[in-house]
């Protein structure tokens, strides 16, 4: 099993970036596929993006297409998400999870997670 440690959320205005990191540690991290996930108040938690076990294949919610971009780094055991033109509807508790082998688009796929960094979004 691996433990997820998510970094670098924050405040930011509109417009702005922010990069999250996941670093990952107790596993073997190039045999997980990686994904994004976040929850605003009141609503229940969405796909963000995902990346295979390689990088090589990754995928995105249509509200992110474009704005954000997952990356890994299999050497440094951390998988990152590139937040670009931030709006406030992305304001949420954004988490990291590892799936066992695959590329998943929904949490129930997913075998560990991390404890959550808050992205605060201001108009």
């Amino acid at each position: 099993q691996v433990q997820l440690v998510e970094s670098g959320g924050g405040l930011v205005q509109a417009g702005g970036s922010l990069r999250l990191s996941c670093a990952a540690s107790g596993g073997t991290f190039s045999l997980y596929a990686m994904g994004w996930f976040r929850q605003a108040p009141g609503k229940e938690r969405e796909f963000v993006s995902t990346i295979s076990r390689n990088g090589g294949s990754t995928y995105y919610a249509d509200s992110v297409k474009g704005r954000f971009t997952i990356s890994r780094d299999n050497a440094k055991n951390t998988v990152y998400l590139q937040m670009n033109s931030l709006k406030p509807e992305d304001t949420a508790v954004y988490y990291c999870a590892a799936n066992w082998l695959n590329t998943a688009t929904t949490s129930g796929e997913y075998d560990q997670w991390g404890q959550g960094t808050q992205v605060t979004v201001s108009s």
